[in-house]
C-alpha cells in the first residue's frame, strides 16, 4: 500500500465526516445565533436557555437529513470495500 493510496483514504474519510455532519452543525449554528440574539435583545442571561432549542433543532435536523447522512457514509463505505482489493496488492 503505497502512501498516496493512504492519504486518499484519509482525504475521504475527512470529506465525508464533514459532509456527513455538516447539516447538523449548521442547524446547530444557526440556532445558537438567533437565541445569543433573542438573549442580547432582551437582556436574559441564562446559560442553559440555549440547550433545549438546539437538542430539538439538532434532533429535527437529524430526522430530515437521516437518509443524506446515510447515503454518504454508505457510499464512503462501499468506496473502501471496493478499494480493498486495489490496496492489498
Amino acid at each position: 500500500m503505497e502512501q498516496a493510496q493512504i492519504i486518499n483514504v484519509l482525504q475521504q474519510a475527512v470529506y465525508t465526516i464533514l459532509m456527513a455532519s455538516a447539516p447538523l452543525l449548521i442547524v446547530g449554528l444557526v440556532i445558537g445565533l438567533i437565541v445569543s440574539i433573542f438573549q442580547a435583545a432582551t437582556q436574559i442571561n441564562e446559560q442553559t436557555l440555549t440547550f433545549v432549542p438546539k437538542i430539538i433543532g439538532i434532533l429535527l435536523a437529524l430526522i430530515v437529513f437521516a437518509g443524506f447522512i446515510f447515503t454518504t457514509v454508505s457510499e464512503f463505505t462501499q468506496n473502501m470495500f471496493a478499494m480493498i482489493n486495489s490496496m492489498i496488492r
